[in-house]
């Protein structure tokens, strides 16, 4: 058998193995399909209207740069998730990568910080989905409807669609992601031509832009890419996940840092010399189409970023349950939530997860906390769970690689770069923090964490499960 052979059997052995232990459907998702996980996990979408315009807030001129430094960041990372993803194929994500590698209580403390980030992700996203719920509702129907009811639409279609099929939810996040992408790059592409395609030097001079606040506009611009590794949670469903997985990953963070670049761009150029500020505005987008004449065309990236909301509350609720099913076998949880249905999909660990994701939501709404400020709240604590996972698993590649006999100083390197990276942030983050709401989110996620260890600790007493 040649080289190539040997690969693509490698590759099918690794993914039918995953799925026949956790019970999945093997190899029903393609290249487009995983990559949809990913895509989804962002809601790329949304961040024009959501959290640009808050990076603008501090950064102003310097939004493009920052968004730029952001992607770089993601990309070194990126570089050492599908490092990983290359000779793993589990459902676990980044949580088996760490746990098959570094000391249990490390592999531990990656699963519950990534399972708290696609949690509070899907809570963000949905307080995102009762902002723009209100926003048309008040536009088209002149009322504001009940958070609660608005909330169990949201989470209930992502969580059924999770559930009933994991082709069918991949390909609907597909479809979703590319109608509404589309139509941000259509009113941002008219925008540019009717005020006539010339650069905007004042973005590339930087004028007025204070040094200080690029490293907090760089921690927001940040949560625009969390989740775009969520397709390694696929190892068990992808087909050729050795392959497959690794370039989405790389491709999601390309793709997105270029889409992210360049509409912080256009939206700064499209709001000069308008009467209104970009980082006050409602909806930017809107306010850019009735620019460029298509203002039928604002309402529909409302409602397209709405449904992107949804798309994303099932990425998380996909990628979640995943992570909690290999938890699960690892004797982290309890044993009820590895088990799959007659959909192939996790049953009980899609119901915990969509079941939080509402409950916590509708408790910060049931408290007049605004959907905006729902985005905002659950999305700042996401990240310290997204970093914590990110930087173990970079720990992790060299020596995982060593394990193998394989060693590459470029690749030690990076990984070392990564980490710098990662930690860079985080400080960066713990710094910026200009609220007691804010302030208070690294002492919830540090207490998370210790319970979450300290249930680590007494499942080491009980019997280890039979994978």
């Amino acid at each position: 058998m040649d080289r190539n052979h040997s690969s693509v059997a490698v590759e099918v052995s690794a993914g039918e193995q995953a799925a026949q232990r956790s019970g999945l459907h093997a190899g029903v998702l393609g290249p487009f399909e995983t990559l949809a996980q990913s895509v989804s996990a962002m809601a790329p979408s949304t961040s024009p209207s959501l959290t640009i315009p808050i990076v603008f807030a501090l950064a102003g001129d310097a939004t493009w740069l920052v968004y730029l430094m952001a992607t770089c960041a993601t990309l070194i990372i990126g570089f050492c998730v599908s490092r990983f993803a290359r000779q793993s194929a589990s459902p676990g994500s980044l949580y088996t990568y760490t746990a098959d590698t570094l000391p249990r209580v490390f592999g531990a403390t990656a699963g519950w910080g990534l399972l708290l980030a696609y949690i509070a992700t899907g809570v963000s996203v949905a307080g995102g989905a009762l902002y723009y719920t209100n926003l048309l509702a008040l536009e088209f129907l002149h009322v504001s409807p009940s958070a609660l009811i608005a909330l169990l639409v949201v989470c209930g279609a992502g969580g059924y669609v999770a559930w009933r099929d994991v082709k069918l939810s991949a390909e609907l996040m597909l479809w979703i992601e590319i109608c509404s992408l589309s139509l941000i790059v259509v009113v941002l592409a008219v925008m540019l031509v009717r005020n006539g395609l010339h650069l905007d030097i004042g973005q590339f001079r930087l004028k007025r832009v204070s040094v200080s606040a690029l490293g907090p506009a760089l921690v927001l611009s940040m949560f625009s890419f969390v989740g775009f590794e969520s397709a390694t949670t696929l190892g068990a469903e992808a087909r050729n996940p050795l392959q497959t997985i690794p370039r989405a990953v790389i491709q999601c963070a390309l793709i997105a840092g270029v889409f992210f670049v360049l509409c912080s761009y256009s939206e700064v150029l499209g709001f000069r010399g308008t009467s209104s500020n970009l980082s006050d505005t409602n909806s930017p987008l809107h306010l850019l189409a009735a620019k460029a004449g298509i203002s039928p065309l604002g309402s529909g990236i409302d409602f397209g970023a709405y449904i992107s909301m949804i798309a994303c509350v099932l990425a998380c609720v996909t990628a979640a349950s995943r992570v909690l099913m290999r938890m699960s076998e690892d004797g982290l949880v309890s044993g009820a939530f590895k088990r799959t249905g007659r959909h192939g999909t996790p049953t009980a660990a899609i119901c915990l997860c969509t079941g939080l994701v509402f409950a916590a939501a509708a408790g910060m709404a049931g408290g007049r906390i605004s959907g905006s400020e729902i985005y905002d709240l659950a999305g700042s604590l996401a990240v310290f769970g997204f970093l914590t996972a990110y930087a173990l698993v970079c720990i992790a590649l060299p020596f995982a690689r060593r394990a193998r006999g394989e060693h590459s100083t470029v690749v030690a390197g990076v990984s070392v770069l990564a980490v710098a990276v990662i930690a860079l942030i985080a400080i960066l983050d713990l710094r910026s923090t200009a609220d007691l709401a804010h302030a208070r989110l690294p002492w919830i996620f540090a207490g998370y964490i210790v319970v979450g260890l300290g249930w680590y600790g007494f499942s080491r007493t009980r019997p280890t499960p039979v994978r």
